[in-house]
This record gives C-alpha cells, sequence and structure tokens, in this order.
C-alpha cells in the first residue's frame, strides 16, 4: 500500500496511544507501517511536525463533530445551549483518541488551522452573546482549556497506592469539606455542571 501521509498520521495516532509523547518516535512509527524509517522524512519534516499533523486532526474533527451538534439544536437555542453543544462535542471527539487530551493542549501553539477554528467558533458564539470583545478571548480560552483538562484527567492512568482506614480518617479530619464534598457520581452530570458554571461566570460579564 502506498506510503500516504494520512497513513502516517493513522500510526502515529497509534503508538501515540500506546506510548505517549514521549516514547513516540519516528522509527516506532515507521515499524508499525513496515517501513524504512528515512521514508517518513518525505513525508513529515520531523517528530514535531508530526506532532502538529496529529493535532491538526484531533482539532479538525472536534470541529466538525461541534458542527453537526451545532446543527442540530433547535432555532431558540441559546448562546448556552451552543456552547455546551461545542463543549460536548469536543469532549467526545478528543476522548475517542488515547493521548488526544495531550496532544491537543499544545495544538495552538503550533498554529492548527483545526485548533484555531475552535476557538473561532467559540469566539463568534460569545460575540453573539454579547460578551464584551475584552473578555472574548479569555472566555473562549477558558472553556477549551477547561474540556481539554477534563478529558486529560479521564485519560489519565489513576497511579495505585495503598491507603489504611486510619490515613483515611486522619485525612478527612483534616481537611473536611473536602472529603464532605468531593464531586462522584456520574461523569458526564460533573461535566455538563461544570460547563454550566462556567457559562454562568461568563453571563456576567455581559
Amino acid at each position: 500500500m502506498k506510503l500516504t501521509r494520512d497513513r502516517i498520521v493513522d500510526a502515529s495516532m497509534a503508538v501515540f496511544g500506546e506510548v505517549g509523547y514521549h516514547g513516540l518516535s519516528m522509527r516506532q512509527v515507521a515499524d508499525r507501517l513496515d517501513v524504512h524509517a528515512g521514508s517518513l522524512y518525505y513525508h513529515v519534516r520531523d517528530k514535531n511536525a508530526l506532532l502538529r499533523l496529529m493535532a491538526d486532526r484531533v482539532a479538525q474533527q472536534a470541529y466538525d463533530a461541534g458542527a453537526e451538534a451545532l446543527a442540530a439544536l433547535p432555532v431558540e437555542a441559546t448562546w448556552q445551549d451552543k456552547i455546551h453543544a461545542q463543549a460536548d462535542a469536543l469532549r467526545s471527539t478528543i476522548a475517542s483518541h488515547p493521548g488526544g487530551a495531550v496532544l491537543l493542549a499544545g495544538s495552538p501553539q503550533t498554529l492548527s488551522a483545526g485548533a484555531l477554528g475552535l476557538m473561532e467558533r467559540m469566539l463568534s458564539t460569545l460575540d453573539e452573546a454579547g460578551v464584551p470583545v475584552e473578555d472574548r478571548v479569555v472566555a473562549a480560552d477558558t472553556l477549551l482549556s477547561h474540556v481539554t483538562g477534563f478529558v486529560l484527567q479521564e485519560q489519565t492512568e489513576p497511579v495505585p497506592y495503598d491507603v489504611r482506614p486510619d490515613d483515611l480518617t486522619d485525612l478527612a479530619g483534616r481537611f473536611p469539606l473536602t472529603f464532605a464534598e468531593a464531586p462522584g457520581g456520574d461523569q458526564d452530570d460533573k461535566f455538563a455542571k461544570s460547563v454550566r458554571l462556567l457559562c454562568a461566570g461568563i453571563r456576567t460579564t455581559i
């Protein structure tokens, strides 16, 4: 099968999901494709360029998913509804790629067209809502960063540790509010509430 940039990105995403940022190498991608490492450089300059392509793919998929979600909203949808639609689409897209949150976190700095599209659309939604121009960028960046950070926590493997009952009792005594009000339950509900709270804060600027 002919080696193409899309095939290289496909293989890179698979390798990235297994070994993470620091473990990813052009040689591993070449091995996954059963080709010589040197042949990759005809299509991709280096590892950084490869990471940009991977981040852009995730961001572009999130942008397309957001477009579908927005199109499905009723005409009377509020700006908050549009924020939720974009946030839900972004979260589900990132979560569908192992390590997707790590990839997307750095994509704005690489001037990824997909990531810039996400920001542009969020800014447009906030503009329509009446958010002052001096607050829009911070509000949009906060929303997008929150989604990425939320998924990053979801995708991070918990570190196993042994805690004795006495330790838990001691910690609960030292940090009573944290233990009494620690969020639990369904992650979807927690995410929806977090976005509602952000929207409530943004609304105060209008």
